[in-house]
């Protein structure tokens, strides 16, 4: 009878079998242990490999999304900018401090508008509507809802420029440093918020369904929060859910990033419509969101691993 005890001993003396300095990956080294194991190391290389820079752009489960996806939190930003300071205190893309400022609006605040408060909540749970129907019909396939939502974005942004450019306003095609209100009649900023709110209704419904950690777009309450919950442990070397110090440092950067992207935006919306005019935040605004489209279009002409992910085991 052969006991439990005496079976390793023939596989590391066999002759097919690794030999005792060998220090492959699957060889056992000196005393017949495995060199990795226990080290984390398996952990480690994968952070090494692709890096912070490689994975915004060509990540195996990602691909380009995590880039896309941080220059549609500049839109975000240079809209909810020029919102405020051209629309009458109305945001367009943080629908938490819209209902904020409708209900100053109710209370009788001076300088908020609850007409266009409640235009930009109407417009923005008709994109989110309109972006669950590219979900249904995108199916699995992120880089086709991706297409469809930046492309629906695109042409509410540009119809939103083409009509803020038509009103003939002062106050559209000079800087709003010298207004005390919107820089548009109440009905043209109503109609402008309705359009802006609802592009980004779109973009929020798409960017949640792509899945991409803590790049909503738009809110960055979870990603601040992940920021600050997780620092002590990416300091000590195991990031969240047991990663290597590298990679935990690369997921704490790219949570910085898109910190760093929105308050980039935000200036640069706050900066052309302060001093330049609301038009050229919104003409930066659709831009980017040709820029994001134009993008999309050419990674879906190829198959690609990060269109369709794996299912997770149940």
């Amino acid at each position: 009878m052969t006991s439990a005890q005496d079976s390793p001993a023939p596989r590391s003396a066999s002759p097919g079998g690794a030999s005792p300095g060998d220090t492959r990956p699957g060889g056992a080294g000196p005393g017949g242990s495995r060199p990795d194991a226990g080290s984390g190391a398996g952990l480690v290389a994968p952070a090494r490999e692709h890096g912070l820079l490689r994975s915004l752009v060509d990540d195996p489960a990602f691909g380009p999304l995590r880039a896309l996806l941080l220059v549609l939190t500049v839109v975000t930003g240079v809209v909810d900018a020029v919102s405020i300071l051209a629309l009458g205190r109305v945001f367009v893309a943080n629908m938490t401090g819209n209902v904020v400022f409708a209900a100053f609006a109710l209370a009788g605040a001076p300088g908020f508008s609850l007409g266009a408060s409640l235009f930009a909540l109407a417009g923005f749970l008709i994109g989110a509507y309109a972006g669950g129907l590219m979900i249904t019909r995108a199916g699995p396939d992120r880089g086709v809802l991706l297409r469809a939502g930046s492309l629906a974005e695109l042409a509410l942004a540009a119809v939103a420029l083409i009509i803020a450019a038509a009103t003939g306003y002062p106050g559209a095609s000079t800087g709003t440093l010298h207004l005390t209100g919107g820089a548009f009649a109440p009905a043209v900023t109503d109609v402008l918020a309705l359009l802006l709110a609802t592009a980004l209704g779109v973009q929020n419904a798409v960017a949640r369904k792509l899945g991409v950690p803590d790049l909503t777009t738009t809110v960055l309450t979870m990603t601040l929060t992940g920021v600050g919950a997780d620092l002590r442990a990416v300091r000590r070397g195991t990031g969240p859910e047991g990663a290597g110090k590298q990679a935990a440092r690369d997921t704490l950067a790219r949570r910085l990033l898109a910190v760093a992207t929105m308050v980039v935006g935000a200036v640069a919306g706050a900066l052309l419509a302060l001093h330049v005019s609301p038009l050229s935040g919104l003409c930066l605004a659709t831009s980017l969101l040709a820029v994001v489209a134009a993008a999309t279009v050419a990674a879906t002409r190829r198959p690609a691993p990060w269109r369709v992910p794996a299912l997770k085991p149940q």
